[in-house]
């Protein structure tokens, strides 16, 4: 797929910054360790069953220590109705103990750091620092790695190589909230099935709508 020019991702990322100015997560949490245990629970699971998951489970624990001591058999009630819900249990019960031991129970706002934690690898990583620590990062899910190449706004055919194109693609402005702005596209009009071409408001500086309609 050719390439965006870098005056046309400037007017998409205008676009989308007119239609929503401050986007934000679609995960519900409390503070740093809740957004944390919520992204570690949203792998290969939709934000909306997480939040139904999270909502009960963050009244009761919002900190390493609780969580801890509520403990893996403590937090399987809570989030069974997730995929893969004992893995991640053992997965955020271990960083809640990690937290504790080598980062004084505050959840570290480094990329290293927080990759050493059980669960979180560097899509986790990426989000936590942008939501929480207002870092310009791009966290690559299914969405930007689907849209983002087919767009023409990033080159790769892996998170790794989609994101080291999009930061270096997007202009320094856009970067705190760009990747928000192509999940919700992806999310919400560019979807895989039945994309909804005639609602998007980028589709004439879109690369795949105006191969295919060409």
């Amino acid at each position: 797929m050719e390439l965006l020019s870098k005056s046309e991702i400037t007017e998409i990322m205008k676009r989308w910054q007119t239609q929503n100015p401050n986007p934000a997560s679609e995960l519900e949490y409390k503070n740093a360790f809740t957004l944390l245990v919520a992204v570690v629970l949203s792998a290969q699971a939709t934000d909306k069953s997480v939040n139904i998951a999270t909502r009960p489970l963050f009244e009761v624990v919002d900190n390493p220590q609780a969580m801890l001591e509520l403990g893996e058999e403590g937090l399987i009630p809570y989030i069974k109705s997730i995929g893969l819900y004992k893995n991640k249990a053992k997965h955020v019960i271990g960083l809640s103990r990690k937290l504790i031991e080598d980062f004084d129970g505050e959840v570290p706002g480094d990329r290293d750091a927080l990759m050493t934690l059980p669960g979180v690898g560097r899509k986790t990583a990426n989000v936590v620092l942008n939501v929480v620590f207002h870092q310009p990062t791009m966290p690559v899910d299914t969405h930007l790695l689907r849209v983002a190449p087919k767009m023409g706004l990033a080159e790769g055919s892996t998170p790794e190589q989609v994101e080291a194109s999009l930061l270096e693609r997007i202009p320094a402005e856009f970067l705190q909230h760009a990747h928000h702005w192509i999940l919700l596209h992806g999310r919400y009009v560019c979807t895989a099935r039945n994309p909804k071409c005639q609602d998007c408001i980028v589709s004439d500086l879109c690369k795949c709508y105006n191969q295919n309609r060409g």
